[in-house]
């Protein structure tokens, strides 16, 4: 058996372990979406940029740009950018999270291992970003279960497409069978360029963003993974034992830094990048370039290929009260959740003012409609009987004292028999009809209610199972 088959086994049956102990189902390990292969224009641009199926990968992400980054090691060794995946949606604001329920995406540098690929998540797929980090615990951050999905949805996630999201989970899954044990995760609040720096001096993270850069920048100036330590409660990139230590460098999250120096091997280029990067930033805050809003009352970002595509359709809380709700393009998920049934509730259609109006100035009395034998029970009759004709009476008599003019009445009505009759055995469409054609209908309070649109009532809004596409959007609509 050769090595590299060899290797190719080992791997598949590790990630297979790693997630069944993270509570996967292993039927969709082995097949479904998360086996998905990789489409042939996909293999073609890995070919084409010298990288092989199986090297190791790295992902970047930019919540201002919402846009997601797949680097890819070329055969050379160094990363080059693979592909680029507009962000569908990102809740929060620019900035850490905190506290579990703040809404917010993380930010930092996170590590994703096998046993963090969710092939059976309600998102499609998923992989978890490993939130809280060594960093957020050193501080204190609370929050969990915050993912790179599908669905387009996103309450403190990153939400992709359905097809975006299979082929990052097939990019991280072959790396894994070629052997990398875990790839690297940059999620950072923008581009970490000198302008946007520039641009965002006065937000009251910028002191954080400032230490995420130095990551940000090392990758910039060698194109290598950069190792990450947290010590002190701050990040540290690409540590190195200085040459006449004696005990290895070891890092306590909140106790004191080490002495370490940066790496010789990439120090030059590196330095040489946060340099240029410092002059630069100076200029253009000296320049007095334009400083970023603060944003008011804004969850989230969305790229502009998605919200341009996005419309808004009149919608109710769960309170009833109206809102508006974006509905996002393409065909509804596929989701394994079963929708929760849905309730309708049958309201009778209210009598129309002109119908009323005839009523009130009709010049004959009011009929009482014939009980059928089921309808009332013997011992209620005599009662019912009598509050009939105490009403018939009342109304008599108001007619008496203001006569009607004769042409008010459209047509002579029928016998009380008569309309008994159609009104028990004439069936809903037929009512409807005849209202529609003839003459207004005499109608009172012992009358058969008029047919219901549907069985709902007029103007309401459609019931929308849960658990859809479609309810996920409305209300607050993201997650």
């Amino acid at each position: 058996m050769s090595r590299p088959y060899l290797r190719t086994l080992l791997a598949s049956v590790a990630v297979a372990a790693a997630m069944a102990l993270a509570g996967c189902n292993l039927s969709d390990v082995t097949s479904g979406r998360a086996q998905a292969p990789l489409s042939e224009k996909m293999l073609a641009d890995i070919a084409s940029k010298n990288m092989d199926k199986e090297s190791p990968i790295l992902a970047r992400i930019f919540k201002e740009e919402a846009e997601m980054e797949i680097w890819k090691q070329t055969r050379d060794g160094e990363y080059a950018l693979l592909k680029t995946y507009p962000i569908c949606r990102w809740s929060g604001d620019l900035g850490p999270k905190k506290k579990e329920g703040d809404r917010q995406a993380p930010e930092g540098f996170y590590t994703i291992t096998p046993g963090q690929m969710n092939p059976a998540s309600n998102y499609y797929l998923a992989f978890n970003t490993g939130f809280p980090n060594t960093y957020d615990r050193a501080w204190g951050y609370t929050g969990s279960e915050l993912m790179v999905h599908g669905d387009c949805s996103s309450r403190g996630c990153y939400a992709m497409t359905d097809e975006q999201i299979q082929e990052i989970y097939a990019l991280a899954r072959e790396s894994f069978f070629g052997g990398q044990k875990a790839f690297q995760l940059q999620a950072m609040p923008f581009r970490m360029t000198s302008l946007n720096m520039a641009k965002h001096r006065n937000n009251p993270n910028f002191a954080f963003w400032k230490m995420l850069k130095e990551g940000y920048d090392n990758f910039e100036a060698t194109r290598q993974e950069p190792k990450v330590a947290v010590c002190e409660k701050r990040y540290v990139f690409d540590p190195a034992q200085p040459e006449n230590a004696s005990k290895p460098l070891k890092f306590d999250a909140k106790g004191k830094c080490p002495v370490f120096e940066l790496d010789r091997n990439i120090a030059d280029a590196v330095l040489d990048q946060r340099r240029k990067e410092q002059v630069q930033m100076a200029e253009y805050i000296a320049q007095g370039v334009a400083v970023v809003p603060a944003r008011h009352n804004v969850d989230g970002g969305m790229n502009p290929v998605f919200a341009e595509k996005l419309t808004t359709q009149e919608g109710y809380d769960n309170k009833g009260r109206l809102i508006h709700v974006a509905t996002a393009p393409g065909a509804l998920p596929r989701t394994p959740d079963a929708p929760a049934p849905t309730q309708i509730v049958s309201v009778p259609k209210p009598v129309a003012e002109a119908e009323s109006a005839l009523v009130t100035q009709a010049s004959v009395p009011v009929p009482q409609p014939v009980s059928k034998p089921d309808a009332v029970k013997p011992k209620h009759a005599a009662l019912v009987r009598s509050a009939a004709a105490s009403t018939t009476k009342a109304r008599d008599a108001d007619v008496k004292s203001e006569p009607a003019s004769p042409k008010a009445v459209a047509a002579a009505p029928q016998p009380a028999k008569q309309r008994s009759a159609n009104a028990a055995t004439k069936p809903d469409a037929t009512d409807e009809a005849s209202r529609a054609e003839g003459p207004p209908q005499l109608r009172t309070a012992f009358s058969a209610p008029p047919a219901s649109s549907g069985g709902v009532l007029t103007g309401a809004q459609p019931v929308v199972p849960a658990g859809t596409f479609d309810s996920r959007w409305s209300g607050s609509g993201f997650r």
